[in-house]
């Protein structure tokens, strides 16, 4: 039972009761150093993309956060690099690649920005095993509707491999954000594996509407309902029910965006323990739904 006391070392008894041999987190993220350094100064210090930013729970080396993983019990998890400018992608996919290539538990993920080329990366990435995408639209500031990225979209869809998509307007609005740019992308490409990060808050209603529609899109859980968040962004309880029956039918699936959170890990779990939708929710959304998506 995880208490009040948010100990990541309660952590591993919690996934045992509910008969599961781990966590499955789809949300995490690890950076070449320098990238990762200045990251770390955004979320620190805030910023025009940050708001006020906080305190980031693990600032550690890349190894005591792997540790900390695997003390956790997290069996999956990727590294989630994202570019945010052109002619940065390419280079990110090497480095998360061979990151996941050297590092047990951790899936080859992969990125994408709207330029020339970005078809032939990735389709390369794919070839080379990459298993998640991960694009970030209010840090990146760009639409997801670009005609570069068309054939990419397609690409994915048919791969059938998931993107992480940061679609809303958290932490501060800014880009192409909301359900529609995203949204536009999804009737063209209806088959695509899209999975709404950060479970669309604040616009919750419309990427809920989203996951209701369309086959392949889930949302994940990263930062949703802890104490930090639900002050600034509270959950609507009217979507209680589907927030319910989305797990249970597969379509949420845990993120916590580690390291980069002002609590500790075992809060996002207690935060969703709190929310009293039961063991088969619990167990479909932090390892079932998990592996059905990777």
């Amino acid at each position: 039972m995880l208490t009040e006391r948010d100990s990541d070392a309660e952590v591993p008894e919690w996934w045992r009761e509910l008969g599961l041999p781990g966590l499955i987190d789809l949300h995490v993220h690890f950076l070449p150093e320098r990238m990762e350094r200045r990251v770390w100064h955004h979320f620190t210090h805030g910023g025009p993309l940050m708001g006020d930013g906080w305190k980031i729970q693990y600032l550690w080396p890349v190894e005591e956060r792997l540790a900390r993983l695997r003390e956790l019990g997290v069996r999956v998890f990727p590294a989630l690099a994202y570019a945010h400018k052109p002619d940065m992608a390419a280079d990110l996919n090497d480095w998360t690649l061979d990151f996941a290539r050297r590092t047990p538990g951790c899936l080859p993920s992969a990125t994408f920005y709207p330029e020339p080329g970005a078809t032939g990366y990735v389709r390369r990435a794919l070839e080379r095993g990459a298993r998640i995408f991960k694009v970030h639209l209010q840090v990146g500031g760009f639409d997801p509707r670009a005609p570069e990225l068309d054939e990419v979209w397609g690409l994915l869809a048919e791969a059938g491999v998931p993107v992480i998509v940061h679609a809303s307007s958290v932490p501060v609005d800014s880009g192409f954000l909301g359900a529609e740019p995203i949204g536009a992308v999804l009737r063209r490409h209806p088959r695509l594996r899209v999975v709404i990060a950060h479970l669309g808050m604040p616009e919750y209603d419309p990427f809920f509407e989203l996951a209701a529609r369309y086959e392949r899109v889930a949302l994940d859980t990263t930062m949703a309902f802890t104490d930090f968040t639900q002050v600034r962004m509270p959950f609507p309880d009217r979507l209680r029910p589907a927030l319910l029956d989305l797990g249970l039918a597969g379509k949420v699936v845990l993120g916590t965006d580690f390291p980069t959170i002002p609590y500790s890990y075992a809060h996002q779990l207690r935060a969703l323990h709190r929310l009293d939708l039961g063991k088969d929710w619990l167990r479909a959304v932090c390892w079932h739904n998990g592996i059905i998506m990777v």
